[in-house]
């Protein structure tokens, strides 16, 4: 396996993009990030695409190819990927894969959705098909009934308590305000948070992340050939695992076995340990996941996620900054460019040049979750001086 880095990346802001087709918007990520890299399109190997929804909310599908033909990339394999809401962060280790393996010296990762069109039992079903629908759906559960029932049983075993779910929405919505790509950064109160409208007790309405639009893409190169190499930046793991589709599937509702599954792997592959990662861009889908998500990749202790996200340890300047970009909560959630805009991220980060910059940062990691924990990744990325 070759030694492989980014590029470069692109993306759009998420939000609303109305009157934008999908593939369209796809496809201006990609240029942004080909350009970024400083390679002609027609270095361009093979093109992998995450998206999830993209058939049901918009009826276009073969959304690879389109996006492929309308940055010109004619004649190479495009390939859609899927994984519900890990779906990019699945076409980005896809990529890594063809250039680490020789076949493509140049690999470009997109990821793309388009969601704010709809309405809202539209997007709910279409999200829905993320569950076991033959297990879990006939119960009426939706996803935030599922991260409703993940917090209680954290609160029971730990006593997290809605002060310390609260500070997690209140630094990341705080970090989006400085975020120019974010959805909705906001100056949040305590009292702002807790008495907001219900959506799956308890969770209310500042603990569960937008609807979104947006598009973001990694362009990944052989370490050997990549131009500019001062502003590559080095992948030292990219990891897929899977759990179990369904809830009862999972023995402990304050853990994914998919992401403990892909952090130790990831850290085994690289002999890197948590506690060399400088920052983590994780997947809050909701304020409950950031505490999960901290827990199971093994950053924060079992159990002390709600701790420290109060006591400002993972904030900017904290002992594990978490989300600095503002996260999910913040950015917003278009499902299938997630994962993507989470490398994007980290890789602003490990370049010096992010707006909530992390002092002297030299290794991060993205994680990306889907569905009730059926597909995880992790990457590990670094500076090339670290």
């Amino acid at each position: 396996m070759r030694k492989v880095s980014i590029a470069g990346v692109g993306s759009t802001r998420f939000g609303r993009h109305d009157g934008i087709p999908v593939d369209e918007l796809a496809a201006a990520a990609g240029r942004s990030a080909i350009i970024d890299a400083g390679v002609e399109p027609e270095r361009v190997g093979a093109l992998y695409l995450g998206n999830f929804v993209g058939g049901m909310l918009t009826g276009q599908e073969i959304l690879a190819g389109l996006a492929g033909e309308a940055m010109g990339l004619s004649g190479i394999p495009c390939t859609k990927v899927e994984g519900a809401c890990a779906s990019g962060g699945i076409a980005f280790r896809h990529a890594y894969l063809a250039v680490a393996s020789g076949m493509t010296d140049v690999a470009l990762a997109l990821g793309v959705e388009k969601m704010t069109h709809a309405t809202n039992p539209q997007i709910t079903e279409a999200l829905n098909s993320a569950m076991d629908n033959r297990a879990d759906a006939p119960s009426g559960l939706t996803f935030p009934g599922v991260f409703g029932m993940a917090w209680r049983r954290h609160a029971d075993r730990y006593g997290t308590d809605r002060e310390q779910v609260s500070a997690v929405v209140i630094k990341n919505k705080r970090n989006g305000l400085s975020n120019p790509l974010a959805q909705m950064g906001a100056e949040l109160r305590f009292d702002e948070v807790r008495n907001a409208k219900p959506i799956a007790d308890p969770l209310r309405l500042y603990d569960c992340c937008p609807t979104s639009d947006g598009a973001a893409a990694v362009v990944v190169m052989a370490q050997e050939a990549v131009p500019a190499r001062d502003r590559a930046i080095d992948i030292l793991a990219s990891v897929q695992s899977s759990g179990s589709a369904r809830v009862a599937g999972h023995p402990d509702l304050c853990s994914f076995d998919a992401t403990v599954r892909a952090a130790r792997q990831a850290f085994g592959e690289t002999g890197l340990g948590p506690q060399d990662i400088d920052f983590v861009e994780l997947h809050d889908c909701f304020s409950i996941a950031e505490i999960i998500d901290c827990e199971d990749l093994g950053v924060v202790p079992r159990g002390q996620g709600g701790g420290w996200a109060i006591e400002g340890r993972t904030a900017v300047g904290g002992d594990m900054p978490i989300n600095p970009s503002g996260g999910l909560l913040a950015k917003g959630h278009p499902v299938g460019a997630t994962g993507l805009g989470q490398v994007y991220e980290a890789v602003s980060q490990l370049r010096a040049e992010h707006p909530n910059q992390v002092p002297g940062a030299r290794f991060g990691l993205t994680h990306n979750l889907g569905g009730t924990g059926v597909a995880c990744t992790v990457s590990l990325l670094a500076r090339p001086d670290a």
